[in-house]
């Protein structure tokens, strides 16, 4: 069983997280290997000081983040991969995959619309013809991939016609689809010269294991206040560059002009494809979105979307819009895989796009969204001034500066005690960087976050800055 140093302050408060901290950078660090056994709740409580609730709430926490796993009759022990899915992009830390609570982009499903989905899947019950219930197109049902062509044309300037758009089960499937047909293509080149994929620093590094499973070699690219560094791009062996080009994740901004155009012709001089993931696009406060990287080089881009961020990622629904060649390859792919998306669950999207049911939802929740950042940019000037936010008015997240002297992680875990979604950039960085935050405002009411902010700042007071 092993034997644990955890330091406690208790004056500061928030105990639990104090000890799930201590617990968590035990096995960061590797002082807490896979499998060790860890005391019971009433002896580690005993050895703290501190009562047995507190080690129980900890130990909970650290069982749904994945740190650690809990079985009658064994005990508690760290989980067998824990340590392994702790690396970043940069060999630093970051959360597991099924922590949702941390994540900054995540929406508010408490405003999922509830009974107009259910009218539009009773809709689609009561009226699609029986065999549309049999195995179907692997790209996705027609009506679905029409109404979304049109969509697109609309709301995001796509030059897309439905039979090049493909239904996937989230951006994360379409981008890996993706990559699994452009790397076997390169494969197969005369000069076997592998797969190099360009990508953002920072980036999502929730991306980087299904990047690399799919057979990409990162190609990271630095990205400043005009997005990505097209000029340092052209120094990199890319075949293919992953950029977020309307409001770029973590930094929050968007792909300049000139940097689009520059993008273009680095893919047409190379003869490369640009993947532009449009996650949160149509979430933009100060003005109309800028149309996507897609409508400007429709035969250069793939224009990969869902509704994870719009209506909720449980639902498991995306697009990928691709060159006529590329989205057959993609559409093929995608019935070797897994045989195609669920059938009623498009035909419901289909109807709630056609009726107009999605347009009013986007446009309450860009009014809510819009009100819980400009609530927790206020607070923040007033209650922590030294915090510098950056990035558009748009999305679900603002990237936050913190403070030289401040700690990423010491922030994060302050926040979520508090309710304040916030992941740090650290792990997001192939090089490294100043200290800061995503901060996730979705899921913070307007009226909740000045008192958010100077919970914060106490917590935070003892930090510090240079």
């Amino acid at each position: 069983m092993a034997d644990l140093y955890v330091p406690v302050d208790h004056e500061r408060g928030g105990v639990a997280a104090q000890v799930a901290s201590g617990l968590r950078e035990a096995v960061r660090s590797g002082r807490l290997a896979p499998g060790d056994r860890l005391p019971s709740s009433r002896d580690l409580a005993t050895d703290l000081g501190v009562s047995r609730g507190v080690v129980v709430e900890a130990y909970e926490q650290l069982v749904a983040e994945g740190f650690l796993v809990s079985r009658v009759g064994s005990g508690t022990r760290v989980a067998p991969a824990a340590a392994a899915c702790q690396r970043g992009p940069g060999g630093e830390e970051q959360v597991p995959y099924h922590d949702h609570r941390s994540r900054a982009t995540s929406p508010d499903l408490g405003h999922f619309p509830r009974e107009r989905w259910l009218a539009a899947l009773r809709q689609a019950l009561a009226t699609i013809p029986s065999d549309a219930l049999d195995y179907g197109d692997p790209g996705g049902i027609p009506e679905l991939r029409e109404e979304l062509a049109g969509y697109l044309r609309r709301v995001r300037a796509a030059d897309v016609e439905p039979e090049n758009l493909v239904i996937v089960g989230g951006v994360a499937q379409g981008l890996s689809l993706v990559l699994h047909v452009l790397a076997a293509q390169a494969t197969r080149t005369p000069q076997g010269d592998g797969f190099g994929l360009a990508v953002e620093d920072p980036t999502s590094h929730r991306q980087i294991p299904l990047l690399r499973r799919a057979g990409a070699e990162l190609l990271p690219v630095p990205v400043d206040g005009q997005g990505l560094d097209v000029a340092a791009l052209r120094d990199r062996p890319a075949r293919a560059a992953l950029v977020t080009p309307a409001h770029q994740y973590p930094t929050g901004v968007v792909l300049s002009p000139c940097r689009r155009a520059a993008l273009v012709e680095w893919a047409q001089d190379a003869d490369a494809i640009v993947l532009e993931d449009d996650y949160d696009a149509e979430f933009r406060f100060d003005r109309d979105p800028v149309g996507c990287l897609q409508g400007l080089a429709p035969d250069r881009v793939v224009l990969a979307g869902s509704v994870s961020k719009a209506l909720a990622p449980g639902l498991r629904l995306g697009w990928v819009v691709a060159p006529p060649s590329l989205a057959g390859a993609v559409r093929l792919a995608r019935g070797e895989f897994d045989l195609g998306s669920p059938v009623i669950e498009q035909y419901a999207l289909a109807g709630f796009l056609r009726t107009g049911g999605y347009d009013r939802h986007l446009r309450r929740m860009r009014r809510e969204y819009r009100s819980r950042r400009d609530a927790l940019v206020r607070a923040l000037a007033e209650h922590l001034p030294e915090v510098r936010v950056r990035g558009i008015e748009a999305g679900l997240h603002a990237y936050l500066d913190l403070p030289a002297g401040w700690d990423e992680h010491q922030v994060v875990e302050a926040a979520r005690e508090l309710g304040l979604a916030m992941e740090a950039v650290g792990p997001m960085r192939f090089t490294p960087g100043g200290p800061a935050v995503a901060a996730g405002f979705s899921r913070l009411p307007a009226h909740r976050a000045e008192r958010a902010v100077r919970g914060l700042k106490v917590r935070m007071s003892g930090q510090t800055i240079d």
